[in-house]
């Protein structure tokens, strides 16, 4: 109802501004003319005021079903009413994302001035990025190997050995195709210590000096995201189209669908947008099991939601069976955790190829000859041979690469 009596004060605003340059028009070409400009409609409406009170007045009925409408909806839906004032509505999703983040970051990449406008923290890999198109204008990226469950505090030394996180550097200059990538695995210098910040952020000191002929150093502060989800007053949005969000919603239909939270999606199909309904492919694991669910999905007032879900929330006993889980898992014996095979330690293009589903959906990232880097999801050869790797975007979409085995350098894989 309240949307209706917005949408029609608006109508007969609109109807009387037209109104009343069609009266100026027949008043005189000039005076038709400048009504165009508020200004000179002001003076217009002074100087006729016999003429043009009828569609003033027409405009002004416009605004009683106006203040109503907001009225009703400012009583039970506060937050759009905020959202609607505060003009978030004129910005892209990508826009807001980077005005919820604060740098205050010094210092140069590869010899050039670093001035991010994202950073995240996913996956246990601390990414800081400028440019907000496919392939980053200037972008670090340090694998930690952990996920961020609360305060990130590390320190690494010139001197220390292995293990030490990696640090990668790229950077794309407008007469390049590709971006150009380097890694470094020791003697540089890296200080994080980071502060949880409700509901998605770690914020806190970065401090990254890489070797001399690097040419990068960078000190400040920073705020990284922990997931891809946009957030609003504290609380997923889930009318952003993104894959993330439609993760989250899968997520959370699985958990009260099978009553625990030992729920972890591996992967969903490609999906675009816009779009209001879909089915949605979700491969994932519950309780360590795979399982492949087909989801039919639609966007409706209230966002994306699973359509027919009426399971009821998690209750406390849910979480039981993850306790078990866990206290079994603490007690069986070193050497049961040590049998199991990490598929990193032999792994190259030439096993890849000869048992290519041996490795599908899972994380590899590949190097060619010309220097671009291609990381994402394995989905497999194609008909001509050619690898084809997917990689989430941020926001909306992805990109899948397809790339001859003979074109790459160096091959990795990134979880056992």
């Amino acid at each position: 109802m309240d949307a209706l009596l917005i949408l029609g004060g608006l109508l007969l605003i609109v109807a009387g501004l037209i109104w009343l340059i069609v009266l100026a028009f027949g008043t005189g070409l000039l005076w038709g003319v400048g009504s165009l400009l508020p200004p000179l409609t002001l003076l217009y409406i002074v100087r006729h005021w016999s003429i043009a009170r009828k569609a003033v007045g027409l405009s002004g009925l416009g605004f009683i079903p106006l203040v109503v409408g907001f009225t009703l909806l400012a009583n039970h839906e506060p937050e759009r009413v905020a959202a609607i004032a505060s003009l978030e509505w004129l910005e892209t999703d990508e826009q807001t994302q980077s005005h919820q983040l604060g740098f205050r970051l010094h210092g140069r990449l590869d010899g050039r001035p670093f001035n991010p406008q994202f950073g995240s923290y996913i996956d246990g890999v601390l990414t800081l990025r400028e440019g907000d198109q496919l392939f980053a204008r200037q972008e670090v990226s340090i694998r930690l190997g952990t996920e961020p469950s609360g305060a990130v505090q590390i320190d690494v030394l010139p001197g220390d050995v292995d293990p030490v996180p990696q640090v990668e550097i790229n950077w794309m200059r407008p007469e390049q195709e590709l971006p150009e990538a380097r890694r470094i695995q020791s003697g540089y210098t890296l200080h994080l210590n980071l502060q949880p910040v409700p509901p998605n952020k770690l914020a806190g000191d970065f401090h990254l000096v890489l070797p001399a002929h690097y040419h990068t150093s960078l000190s400040g502060h920073v705020e990284l995201f922990t997931d891809d989800l946009l957030y609003r007053a504290g609380q997923v949005d889930l009318t952003h189209d993104s894959a993330g969000t439609l993760a989250y919603v899968a997520s959370d239909h699985l958990q009260r669908r099978f009553e625990t939270r030992a729920v972890t999606i591996e992967s969903l199909a490609p999906v675009s947008f816009p779009a209001s309904s879909l089915v949605l492919s979700v491969q994932a694991k519950i309780e360590r099991r795979a399982r492949l669910f087909e989801l039919n999905v639609s966007k409706g007032d209230q966002g994306w939601a699973v359509e027919n879900d009426s399971y009821p929330p998690l209750s406390a006993a849910a979480e039981t069976p993850l306790k078990v889980a866990a206290a079994q898992s603490e007690s069986l014996p070193q050497s049961t955790a040590a049998s199991r095979v990490d598929r990193r330690q032999r792994f190259s293009l030439a096993r890849l190829l000869r048992n290519p589903a041996r490795y599908e959906h899972m994380q590899i990232r590949a190097q060619t000859k010309r220097g671009g880097v291609a990381e994402g999801r394995f989905k497999g050869l194609d008909r001509d041979g050619n690898l084809a790797i997917r990689q989430r975007l941020k926001g909306a979409g992805e990109a899948v690469f397809n790339l001859s085995p003979d074109d790459i350098v160096l091959l990795e894989l990134l979880e056992p």
